[in-house]
């Protein structure tokens, strides 16, 4: 995966946009030497998105799991658990 100061990304949008889209590449976009964003192609976005989904139904269907295995949770417990 290819890095690039923000400053050069400005000058090369254009070239970067058909890298992403039609290369398929990844590029990071960093300032100061620091990672700060990323492009992707518009397919990977969609795969993240999707992976979300998945990963929170997961998590769901684990938690309700436990909560039929351990009965219901306290307000306090709950509160405790999210460092509320």
């Amino acid at each position: 995966m290819d890095s690039i100061s923000t400053a050069e990304a400005r000058q090369n949008l254009a070239e970067l946009v058909n890298r992403v889209a039609y290369g398929k590449e990844r590029v990071v976009l960093t300032r100061h030497g620091k990672e700060v964003a990323a492009l992707v192609p518009i397919e990977d976005l969609g795969l993240m998105a999707k992976l979300r989904r998945l990963l929170r139904r997961r998590e769901l269907r684990q938690a309700l799991e436990e909560v039929e295995l351990r009965g219901g949770v306290s307000w306090t417990e709950l509160r405790r658990d999210l460092e509320l």
